[in-house]
């Protein structure tokens, strides 16, 4: 009796016990329930008194104790906080949390969960410091924790935890060094340390991981050299060091020790050396990627082996002997057929390009020889490559050789870049097939003929680069027809003749005309004052004739005006005076009669010049002219006027000597009134912008906006290429601009928002003020050109889903760093696709922040705020938070509309401004009204084409956009239709209702996700 009772009563104690655990469960989850904000697939719903808890979804129980094993909310939409009670789920071997909207700090109680094999945190926005005492978690096999807002250095006590297989910490905001102790995790097969701000060397000790198949660490600040032991994981199938500041060699063995790599890429580093010819040995190799190194020596003879490649550049290094064979290599490449990008611009190849370049891959998109040491032709059959979209092979010695007359077969071709190389012949009509082609630069060459008429069948062209050839005969009205011409037109120095056509003044876009040093006569047209973009006319060394135009009054934005060497007549125009951005006018060698006027740029001797007129008077006293006297006196009273100009010249240069003090002292006195760009940002003198910019010559001119000038530039100091934004000062609000964009710029620091290098704000060399900001340089232009390239056919250059994916985040990274974690918030107040530049690597980087607003400062600065928006509406219309037009302060959430707006534009394809919205149709309304039965049908159709195309591998089968629809997998749809839902939750026009970039950021990272699973299971 007594041994019954023993057992009964501790069958009563364990059951007990276990209602106790039970209990303990539930509490913990319902404690999270609880925490949970919002939970739109109504996941919750199912966590109730009603149901046992181990039926909860995402709730997995042992069956035999009944205690939560797992915990699966991956991927749920939910929003809220994590509490400290799920320490109490003491079983718990697995958490999935990815890629929901959580935030806030990880709880210390998780270091109680011993049993823990699984977390994974990735892609929501939980933040602070990574907690210490997940070192009591020693059975982890997998940790993920990228994409959120973690910082501060990891954790040392994570060493205890040697049996991790997948260490995942990128795209977070992780400082310090990357530590040693990882190398003691041997059971590694997957560590990424990408996209943070890590800095000191790369440790030795990773070296020991010989499990490792993926290894990153991209975009940190990493020095010293790559530790050769790394080299010797034979597992690894990705190793990237892309943007970084490392140096060093690659091991000449390389091939060997690493078979199995299909993705290699340290760009944008210091390495150099020779490139190991046993790179060729790696079979499974799709990407070769090291722009911007040092490299020398030779490309290997049998890198064609590699016949997986798709991407193969090593652009911008010191490759090649300038000798005959240096490109011997290419005759390889006819071997990998999935080829698409050949970078080997700017080395020092020499011979000729071989004519197997006509063999390789019908796939290849992009080829750039350009700046090197190339001889002979171009090979004919370079044209069977019909695909391609970029041929650069400028800045070499072809000479002698001409452009293939069958060269409009490229019909894809967006940039054509032939020039400097003395070429000969006449340009191919067959160029007026390049209907996608964008840029055309065929100047310093030895061209001869005319120029063909079918260049005007070229509609999407914005800038035409024809200088400095043989070509003659009249310049074809079908040229003037081009209306997309937006950056330049250059003729000059050819001999061209006849009269300049009216048809000029429908250039309205075009910023720079240069027709100088050709044989033109006739009257200069009247139209050419409706190019009010115009800010660079050169018209001098020609036979013009007649006076000057009196519609010219009208080019207000002109900044540089030649007419010299001409047989123009008349008076000089008074209107020359009022062009407000006048800064050099040159009426040399003309017939001139009358007054020479005096104010404007007229006021200072050093802005214009009007030698070799023999008629004129008055004017500055420096020039010596005599006094206006009626009709023939003036001739003759200039013998009087020279004794009493000597006289008088001594004074004059005392004066000029007082008066060039005083300003001076004035100009000394403004710049110390813009001192504040001295305290944020290192300075630049104006004489290193103007010799980095030959002069702010205009082939260095990227384009213009608001308050000033944009041009590329190389810095004599290290030989960076810039780009430099020169301040309008006479654009009322110009000055407040470089105040706020420095004061903006030289607060934040983050891989998306374009990073400020320098300033200056000095006077230049005619003793105006002068102020610029220096950024990086963006390789591949701005958002708005690719989104909407003039030519909307077939063959133009595209995005795909993947690329506006990764932009979108990038974007959105940039403003949730901005709006969330500066010291005190910035809004950008300017947000719009023509604002977001992108790199080499087509990263996003959000830029121009001459509006932006610190959210603390003072109520008055709302007054400016009300008066620059007319200058946010010239280009930003559509992109306004509705509750602007009402009189609301700016916030936060304005930019997270404009960001909405922007988004769907990236997705639909249209701007918010297209025609087809109007009558109380705008594109938030479009977009909302087609989800989700009919997304496919308002889906940018080079979308679905691009991804149509993947999947059938073949363009041919994709006849039409309706065929595009069918074949669009489920999930893509999915993709596209959440990726919209996103943009419609950011644009709503309650502010309140509009989701924030936090928020948005991990909702993008979540479907990138989703995306990359569906494509991997396609492969």
């Amino acid at each position: 009796m007594i041994f019954l009772s023993d057992v009964f009563l501790l069958t009563i104690s364990l059951v007990f016990a276990n209602t106790l655990a039970d209990e303990s469960d539930r509490t913990a989850l319902l404690d999270l329930k609880g925490r949970v904000l919002n939970d739109p697939l109504k996941v919750m719903s199912s966590w109730n008194d009603s149901t046992y808890f181990c039926d909860w979804i995402g709730v997995t129980c042992n069956d035999t104790i009944g205690r939560v094993v797992s915990l699966n909310l991956e991927t749920r939409d939910l929003t809220g906080s994590v509490p400290p009670s799920l320490g109490n789920l003491t079983y718990l071997t697995e958490i999935h949390l990815g890629g929901n909207k959580f935030h806030g700090p990880i709880p210390q109680e998780f270091g109680r969960l011993l049993q823990l094999r699984l977390l994974n945190l990735s892609y929501n926005n939980f933040g602070g410091e990574f907690p210490a005492n997940i070192s009591h978690c020693t059975k982890l096999v997998v940790l993920e924790l990228s994409s959120n807002g973690f910082v501060g250095q990891i954790p040392n006590e994570l060493s205890t935890l040697t049996k991790l297989e997948r260490f995942k910490f990128g795209i977070n905001n992780f400082t310090g060094t990357i530590p040693p102790w990882v190398g003691n995790f041997s059971s590694i097969l997957a560590m990424s340390f990408g996209r943070n701000n890590f800095h000191g060397s790369i440790p030795s000790e990773i070296g020991r991981l010989s499990k490792m198949e993926f290894f990153t660490v991209v975009e940190n600040n990493l020095t010293g050299i790559v530790p050769p032991s790394i080299y010797n994981i034979s597992s690894l199938t990705l190793l990237q060091f892309t943007k970084n500041h490392l140096q060093g060699t690659l091991p000449p063995n390389i091939g060997f020790t690493l078979p199995n790599l299909q993705s290699f890429a340290g760009g944008i580093n210091n390495f150099d050396g020779p490139i190991p010819k046993s790179l060729a040995n790696i079979s499974s190799l799709q990407i070769l990627d090291f722009p911007n190194n040092n490299f020398f020596g030779m490309v290997p003879d049998d890198i064609g082996r590699l016949k997986y490649l798709e991407r193969l550049n090593f652009g911008s290094n010191s490759l090649g002997s300038g000798k005959v064979g240096d490109l011997n290599f290419i005759s390889s490449l006819v071997n990998c057929t999935r080829l698409r990008i050949l970078g080997l611009d700017t080395n020092h190849f020499g011979g000729v390009v071989p004519s197997s370049i006509a063999n390789l891959s019908n796939q290849l998109v992009a080829i750039t020889l350009g700046d090197n040491m190339l001889s002979g032709s171009i090979p004919l059959g370079i044209t069977n490559l019909i695909n391609l979209q970029v041929l650069a092979m400028e800045g070499n010695m072809m000479n002698g050789s001409s452009i293939p007359p069958n060269i409009g077969n490229l019909k894809s071709l967006v940039l054509l870049y032939l020039g400097r190389n003395g070429l000969i012949g006449p340009i191919p009509s067959s160029i007026g097939n390049l209907t996608s082609l964008t840029n055309l630069y065929l100047s310093y060459n030895k061209h001869d003929g005319y120029i063909p008429t079918s260049l005007g069948e070229c509609k999407s062209l914005v800038s035409l680069e024809l200088s400095s050839n043989n070509l003659s005969g009249t310049i074809p009205k079908e040229i003037f027809s081009l209306t997309s011409l937006s950056i330049t037109l250059t003729l000059d120095h050819n001999s061209f003749t006849g009269s300049l056509p009216d048809g000029v003044g429908g250039l309205l876009s075009l910023l720079q005309l240069d027709l100088s040093e050709n044989k033109l006569s006739g009257n200069i047209p009247s139209n050419l004052g409706k190019c009010t973009s115009m800010e660079q006319l050169y018209l001098g060394g020609n036979q013009f004739e007649g006076t000057i135009p009196q519609s010219f009054k009208t080019l207000k934005s002109l900044v540089k005006l030649n007419l010299s060497h001409n047989n123009l007549i008349g008076p000089i125009p008074e209107f020359l005076c009022e062009l407000p951005s006048l800064m050099y006018v040159d009426l040399s060698y003309n017939n001139f009669v009358g007054k020479v006027p005096e104010e404007g740029a007229f006021s200072n001797s050093t802005m214009f010049s009007i030698i070799g007129n023999n008629n004129l008077c008055d004017g500055l006293q420096e020039l010596h002219l005599p006094t206006c006297m009626p009709n023939d006196q003036t001739r003759s009273s200039s013998k009087v006027l020279i004794p009493i100009a000597s006289a008088v010249t001594s004074v004059v240069i005392l004066v000029s000597i007082f008066c060039l003090c005083f300003l001076l002292k004035k100009s000394r006195k403004d710049i110390s009134t813009s001192s504040f760009a001295n305290e944020f940002l290192p300075q630049i003198s104006y004489l290193e912008l103007s010799k980095s910019t030959d002069g702010f010559s205009m082939d260095n001119l990227i384009g213009s906006g608001s308050f000033g000038t944009v041009y590329k530039g190389l810095l004599s100091n290290g030989g960076s290429i810039v780009a430099i934004k020169v301040l309008n000062l006479q654009q009322e609000g110009a000055s407040k601009s470089f105040v706020d964009e420095c004061n903006a710029l030289s607060n934040i620091r983050h891989r998306n928002l374009l990073k400020i290098i320098t300033s200056c704000s000095s006077i230049d060399v005619h003793g105006n003020e002068f102020k610029a900001l220096v950024f990086n340089f963006m390789s591949n232009g701005n958002l708005d050109g690719w989104l909407h390239p003039p030519n909307q056919g077939q063959n133009q250059r595209r995005l795909s889903l993947i690329q506006r994916l990764n932009i979108a985040i990038d974007i959105a990274c940039g403003l949730d760093y901005l709006h969330n974690h500066c010291e005190t918030p910035i809004v950008h107040c300017d947000l719009k696709p023509s604002n977001i530049l992108l790199d080499d690597n087509m990263v996003a980087h959000v830029g121009d922040f001459g509006l932006a607003r610190f959210m603390l400062e003072r109520s008055s600065d709302q007054i400016f705020f009300s008066q620059t928006m007319s200058l946010v509406l010239k280009g930003s219309i559509g992109y306004i938070p509705p509750e602007y037009g009402t009189g609301s302060i700016i916030s936060i959430e304005g930019d997270i509309f404009s960001y909405g707006i922007l988004l769907l534009e990236m997705i639909i394809g249209k701007r918010p401004t297209d025609d087809t919205f109007g009558n109380d149709m705008d594109i938030h309304l479009f977009t909302r009204r087609a989800l989700p039965r009919d997304a496919l049908s308002i889906i940018d159709p080079s979308i679905l084409f691009e991804e149509t195309c993947q999947e059938e591998n073949n363009d041919d089968k994709v006849k039409s956009g309706e065929d595009h629809k069918e074949i669009v997998p489920r999930w893509k749809v999915e993709c596209l239709v959440s990726i919209m839902r996103i943009g419609l939750t950011c644009s709503l026009r309650a502010p309140s209702e509009r989701t924030s970039m936090s928020v948005v950021v991990n909702e993008l990272q979540a479907i990138k996700s989703s995306y990359l699973k569906g494509t991997l299971k396609v492969l």
